[in-house]
């Protein structure tokens, strides 16, 4: 991360339908073998323009109401970004250690104390809410935020309600697994502290 600052011919009259170029690429090109047609549909691949994705939006946020402050904070980012209308992943870092640590090293990384909210968007630190309020009112967090993927605001997760995480299902949220091969009760490897695992049906 880095800081912010063929043609079918159509009849009736329609429109010809183009196809792309990896099916159109039919010229006369003679029977190869199967190592050259293979070197062949590589090169051709290697000449198709790459697909753009989507610029990830990532809010680090925390659902603790302990400091007044920072939780009025996140829930003003969360809104501004809700009234785009894009795709955030949030990670609340009250609901997993990793994920606090993960944000620590990012902004240590930049000369930059621990606060909470953070945005990112397309890997590159756009700030706290004061920098996002005042993105947000010069009009510049719309043409940062141009290229990310759309979402519904009023989108709620079926698998996790929103909340973003979900029971371990190795350990069913207990952190502990009985391994027979060792006779023992061990850790469960695949859970956070709070035996949760984040919601792959909405997180990245």
């Amino acid at each position: 991360m880095e800081d912010c600052g063929g043609v079918a011919a159509g009849g009736g009259g329609k429109k010809p339908f183009q196809l792309t170029r990896s099916l159109t690429y039919h010229h006369h090109q003679g029977h190869r073998p199967a190592a050259s047609a293979a070197r062949w549909r590589r090169q051709q691949l290697a000449d198709e323009p790459r697909a753009q994705r989507p610029q990830a939006v990532v809010l680090y946020t925390t659902s603790l109401r302990g400091v007044r402050r920072t939780f009025a904070d996140c829930t003003a980012v969360r809104a501004i970004l809700r009234g785009f209308r894009v795709a955030v992943d949030e990670r609340d870092v009250s609901m997993d250690a990793a994920l606090r640590r993960e944000l620590q090293a990012l902004l240590a990384a930049r000369g930059r104390a621990f606060a909470l909210p953070q945005l990112f968007i397309g890997g590159r630190l756009v700030g706290g809410a004061d920098e996002v309020r005042q993105l947000n009112e010069t009009g510049q967090l719309r043409r940062l935020l141009d290229g990310a993927a759309g979402q519904d605001p009023a989108f709620v997760c079926d698998a996790c309600g929103g909340v973003r995480f979900v029971p371990c299902t190795g350990c069913g949220g207990g952190r502990k697994v009985f391994v027979e091969e060792e006779d023992r009760v061990v850790r469960c490897g695949e859970c956070n502290e709070n035996g949760l695992v984040r919601c792959a049906n909405c997180c990245s």
